[in-house]
């Protein structure tokens, strides 16, 4: 059993501990990058077949994400807290 408890902590809950969040606040938050990338992906899927919609989003939302993202690693790092890229 203590194996077992070991093992789904080091699989749910190691890492967004080591970040600073619970295992929901890091659930919201991946799932919101990769909803963004979603997005931004098929924005850059349509724009590929139809150039004049679009024109801006992909580069928009890397610029967007990568603003966040060096946010929140720059706010864990001044925290102590283990500094990641995904």
């Amino acid at each position: 059993m203590r194996r077992l408890t070991a093992s789904l902590d080091t699989i749910f809950t190691a890492h967004p501990r080591a970040v600073g969040e619970s295992y929901f606040a890091h659930a919201r938050t991946a799932a919101g990058f990769g909803l963004t990338m979603i997005g931004g992906g098929i924005a850059c899927t349509i724009h590929g077949l139809v150039p004049a919609l679009f024109t801006t989003t992909g580069s928009d939302t890397v610029r967007h994400l990568h603003a966040r993202m060096t946010r929140r690693a720059r706010e864990a790092q001044e925290a102590g807290l283990f500094c990641y890229e995904i």
